[in-house]
């Protein structure tokens, strides 16, 4: 049973969660993978009529896209966020396509 058990802990990949910064230093690189990313949703950023908003860092920021998901209770402007999804090159612009958007206590995302 232990055994089974240890087995299903080393599949389980856990997924690493970036800042919007950590990202936006060096796009490319996050370009190719499903991407966890975690940011404070931009006070007068979000536009219901094109499913977009942007997801602030300190230094950097970057649109999302919403339009293939239903945003979850406790979505608005100035909240801490984790979005899930590809990150895509839109001409000079990058943009995170996302899967699924979390919401959640904000003491989950402040450093001690």
């Amino acid at each position: 049973m232990l055994g089974l058990i240890g087995l299903m802990f080393m599949s389980v990949d856990p997924q690493v969660q970036y800042t919007v910064d950590e990202v936006m230093d060096s796009p490319e690189e996050y370009s190719s993978d499903e991407l966890n990313i975690r940011g404070i949703v931009k006070n007068q950023s979000i536009d219901n009529s094109s499913s977009t908003f942007l997801l602030q860092g300190s230094e950097s920021h970057i649109q999302v896209s919403f339009a293939l998901i239903a945003v979850p209770d406790g979505f608005e402007e100035g909240r801490m966020i984790a979005v899930n999804g590809n990150l895509i090159q839109d001409g000079d612009m990058w943009l995170i396509e996302a899967k699924e958007i979390q919401t959640g206590c904000p003491s989950k995302y402040e450093t001690e």
